[in-house]
């Protein structure tokens, strides 16, 4: 985390308690999806309150030996430029396989014109590619971590 990040997610922290603080089981600044336009695009949406939730790989978290995201994590929304966006706050972790993804959880994710079909093609082409770089191949019943968020900074 740079500077800025850093001083962004301490204006927020310094809202909490000190034992809300001590219940935050990680904390990460990250941008949302693999391209530019993308990446600024779910800032914006979860800036909005669009966007509550999102979906990754499980294979990745595998292959890269990286610890499942908990709930209570927060999460620093930065847009491409690595700029603070907005904070969330995790509430909900689930595995689901891919083609059993429900309809409203890919309605929460905000993102296309909100239909399940376009939510679909859009996740295929993008696991299908981000499982090449990863050395890992992506099918319809990949598993995926599911996420859902609700924003806490700035209200």
């Amino acid at each position: 985390m740079n500077i800025e990040q850093q001083q962004y997610l301490d204006n927020y922290l310094n809202t909490l308690t000190a034992e809300e603080r001590s219940q935050i089981p990680q904390i990460t600044a990250e941008y949302y999806c693999a391209d530019e336009y993308n990446a600024n695009e779910c800032a914006r949406l979860i800036n909005a309150g669009m966007k509550t939730a999102s979906c990754s790989l499980k294979a990745g978290y595998d292959i890269e030996n990286e610890p499942f995201p908990e709930i209570g994590r927060l999460t620093v929304v930065l847009n491409w430029a690595e700029e603070p966006v907005c904070i969330v706050k995790l509430n909900h972790v689930s595995f689901c396989p891919f083609n059993e993804v429900t309809e409203e959880f890919a309605k929460s994710e905000g993102e296309g014109d909100g239909t399940y079909e376009w939510w679909h093609e859009a996740h295929i082409n993008f696991f299908t590619e981000y499982a090449k770089t990863i050395g890992a191949e992506f099918t319809e019943t990949s598993e995926l971590v599911l996420e859902r968020f609700d924003k806490v900074y700035p209200l």
